[in-house]
């Protein structure tokens, strides 16, 4: 094995979590880690539709405490770069550029990472241009890139909202989205004020929801938008609403519902019914329980193989769900620290309190109440 292919830290993705990390790596003095990214810094913001803006709120309040919460460094604001409270993708992923030439992050790009293997003193992470070997491997890979269109027979007919440039290339007059959630009503939202007509197909009836955890109910940002057109005759939301199959026909769809309805669309349905998981390239690397979800241990490694570390939108802790960026950013200090104790470094705790202090530092997962009093 060549040397200069072994690391004692590589981490796979380079996108808000990957980079979040690499630059608490930097900081920490860690020299020999490297970061696989297939594309570009950030390249799944760049290829979301061009209407859709982040949910959370960007604003520059880490002089009073309060970090903007799209940050992924401390003293850090996306929104006072921008000038801008909710930033497009093009712009999130030129934030997260600039964090990474700042630290001067080791970022290899055109690396296809497509399987991890145990071995007696690490892993190796197969590549399409070779093999790295590392001591520990942290997966930092999104989902943008993995669109889940399987979930009914006949769903790869359908238009992934992954898929769009632009709503406003959608050229037909009446439109049918399939999703109940964020992407759904943001695809419904954008074609209504482009003209069409929308009607929503959902599972259950999201927009009626008042779980005060955006990762369950939709954002305040999307429930505003919501509300400018929500009676607009353009716009049907069919609740309840589980489709089965999908069908072309010579006249256009046909979209077979639980109930027995049968719904037709002469334009392609949208399918904004989100993403599956990237681990499903390294499923055999971690433990699923009874209600299929991952267990990890309390700094985020897995209970199979000891040395993986996973970060970013697919980490969860019971109830604890931690998709999105305000909320995974808490725990990259976590993962960091438990490698550097590991690698055996000599750790610089003032670090580690700035991160705390930015509430960017998360180990105690009791404290985590998305409650509201009113």
């Amino acid at each position: 094995m060549n040397r200069k292919l072994y690391y004692d830290v590589i981490i796979v993705g380079a996108g808000p979590a990957g980079i979040g990390l690499g630059a608490l790596f930097k900081q920490m003095g860690l020299k020999n880690f490297l970061i696989l990214e297939r594309d570009a810094v950030g390249s799944s913001f760049r290829r979301w539709p061009e209407e859709t803006r982040l949910l959370t709120p960007s604003f520059p309040g880490h002089g009073f405490g309060l970090l903007d919460l799209n940050a992924i460094v401390p003293s850090t604001s996306p929104g006072y770069t921008f000038q801008t409270e909710h930033l497009n993708g093009e712009e999130y992923a030129d934030y997260l550029e600039a964090v990474a030439q700042h630290f001067e992050l080791p970022i290899k790009f055109g690396v296809d990472v497509t399987g991890v293997n145990k071995l007696e003193d690490g892993f190796s992470i197969e590549t399409h241009n070779g093999d790295y070997k590392a001591k520990f491997v942290v997966w930092a890979c999104g989902e943008f890139q993995y669109p889940h269109n399987n979930g009914f027979p006949g769903g790869k007919l359908c238009l992934h909202t992954s898929s769009v440039a632009s709503w406003g290339d959608i050229e037909d007059d009446e439109v049918i989205v399939i999703g109940g959630y964020e992407s759904a009503i943001d695809a419904a939202i954008n074609l209504i004020h482009y003209g069409k007509k929308v009607t929503v197909l959902s599972k259950g009836t999201v927009w009626e929801d008042d779980n005060p955890d955006p990762s369950i109910a939709l954002s305040p940002f999307t429930f505003d938008r919501l509300n400018e057109v929500i009676d607009d005759e353009a716009l049907t939301l069919k609740g309840n609403c589980t489709v089965n199959r999908v069908e072309q026909t010579e006249e256009g769809y046909l979209i077979s519902l639980e109930s027995g309805e049968v719904i037709f669309s002469s334009s392609r349905p949208i399918l904004a019914t989100g993403f599956r998981s990237s681990l499903s390239l390294i499923i055999e690397h971690f433990y699923y329980d009874e209600n299929n979800m991952i267990e990890l241990t309390e700094a985020d490694e897995s209970t199979v193989s000891e040395g993986l570390f996973l970060i970013g939108p697919q980490v969860r802790h019971k109830d604890v769900i931690f998709c999105f960026i305000y909320k995974f950013r808490q725990r990259f200090a976590v993962v960091a620290r438990e490698i550097g104790k590991q690698l055996g470094m000599e750790l610089n705790e003032k670090v580690f309190e700035e991160y705390r202090r930015s509430n960017m530092l998360l180990d105690d997962l009791s404290c985590c109440d998305n409650s509201c009093q009113c």
